[in-house]
C-alpha cells in the first residue's frame, strides 16, 4: 500500500475502484478558442503545438483505436485492466454537444474504461455540455480538469489565458452543483509569479475546495512563445530546491481530503528546453517526500468524490 504525506491520486483510485488504474491519453482532434481566433490565435504562451497533449494519441485514428494503442503501450508495466479515458489535447468541450456525445460515449462504452476525464477551459462549459457530462457520470465516473494555471491576474494576462478568475469560479460552482469532480491545474514557476503568489493560490483553492489539484512544473518547450522569452533572458526557471519547497508549502495549505493528482510533470524530451533537472522525475518525487519528513508533516487523507 502506498503511503504519501498527502492524499495521492493513486490512493484515491484504489479506494474508488479497488485497484490501480491507468489513464489513457486520447486526442479528439479539438482546437481551442485561444487558437482559432475566438479569443486569440497564438494559444497560451507555454502551450506546444500539441495543445498540452504531447503524449496523447494520433487524432486521425478512431477513439477505439487510440484506446487499443494506449493499452498496448502500457501493457508491459500494467496488468490491472482498468483504464480512464483521458481527453487531454487542447480544449475537450470546445465542440457541438452532438460531437462530444459521440466521442465521449465511444470511450465509456468500452468495457475496459472505468471512467472519463475531460481536460477543458472554464469558458467552454455551456449548460448543455455540463448536462452531457452529468448524464455520462451516471454511467461511469467523470472528472473535469480545468486549466486555471494561476490566480495572479497579471500572470494570467502574460500567459494569455484569455479569461478572468470569475469565469473559473462560475464554472467550478456549476460543476460542483452537478456533482462533477473538478481537478484544477496550476503551473508552479510561471514567470514573475512569487512564492507568496503560489501560497496565495493554494489558500484560494483551499477556500473553493475543488475535488483535486494538479501542481504542474513549468516547462519551457521548443516552438513556444515562452521559449523565446526564456532565450532572451526575460525570466529565470525555479531551481529544483525552490520548486520542492514551494510544492510542499502549497500542499500543506490544502484541505486533507483534496486529491493531489500531480506534483511535477513530464515535458517531452525532444521539446524540453528547461528545466533539465525535471527529467529526473523520481528524484523530484523523492525530494518532496524527504522535505515532508524533514518538516515532520503528515496529513491523514480521507476519500471523497464530489457529492
Amino acid at each position: 500500500m502506498e503511503h504519501k504525506p498527502f492524499y495521492s491520486v493513486n490512493q484515491y483510485y484504489r479506494e474508488l475502484f479497488g485497484d490501480k488504474v491507468y489513464k489513457i491519453s486520447l486526442n479528439a482532434g479539438m482546437t481551442c478558442p485561444n487558437r482559432d481566433g475566438t479569443i486569440d490565435t497564438r494559444g497560451c504562451i507555454f502551450c506546444s503545438a500539441g495543445g498540452s497533449g504531447d503524449f496523447a494519441a494520433d487524432p486521425h485514428t478512431s477513439i477505439t483505436s487510440q484506446i487499443d494503442s494506449g493499452i498496448r503501450l502500457v501493457s508491459s508495466k500494467y496488468k490491472g485492466g482498468k483504464y480512464i479515458a483521458y481527453f487531454q489535447a487542447f480544449t475537450n468541450t470546445y465542440a457541438p454537444v452532438d460531437r462530444l456525445r459521440n466521442i465521449f460515449y465511444c470511450a465509456v462504452r468500452d468495457p475496459r474504461i472505468v471512467g472519463l476525464s475531460v481536460a477543458t477551459r472554464p469558458d467552454c462549459l455551456e449548460p448543455e455540455k455540463i448536462e452531457l457530462l452529468t448524464e455520462i457520470n451516471r454511467l461511469k465516473p467523470v472528472w473535469v480538469e480545468l486549466g486555471l494555471q494561476t490566480i495572479d491576474e497579471a500572470a494570467a494576462q502574460y500567459i494569455r489565458r484569455g479569461y478572468p478568475l470569475s469565469v473559473y469560479e462560475d464554472a467550478l460552482t456549476r460543476l460542483k452543483a452537478a456533482c462533477l469532480p473538478v481537478v484544477t491545474h496550476i503551473i508552479v514557476g510561471l514567470p514573475h509569479v512569487t512564492h507568496e503568489s503560489h501560497t496565495a493560490c493554494a489558500k484560494y483553492l483551499a477556500g473553493l475546495h475543488p475535488h483535486g489539484v494538479k501542481l504542474q512544473l513549468l516547462h519551457v518547450l521548443k516552438g513556444t512563445d515562452l521559449a523565446d522569452e526564456y532565450a532572451s533572458g526575460k525570466f529565470e526557471i525555479l531551481s529544483a530546491e525552490e520548486y520542492v519547497s514551494t510544492i510542499v508549502d502549497m500542499i500543506e495549505l490544502l484541505p486533507e481530503d483534496m486529491v493531489i493528482y500531480r506534483i511535477t510533470g513530464d515535458g517531452p524530451r525532444k521539446l524540453l528546453i528547461a528545466p533539465m533537472w525535471s527529467t529526473d522525475k523520481k528524484k523530484i518525487l523523492n525530494s518532496v517526500s524527504r522535505e515532508f519528513r524533514l518538516r515532520n508533516t503528515y496529513q491523514g487523507k480521507r476519500y471523497h468524490n464530489g457529492c
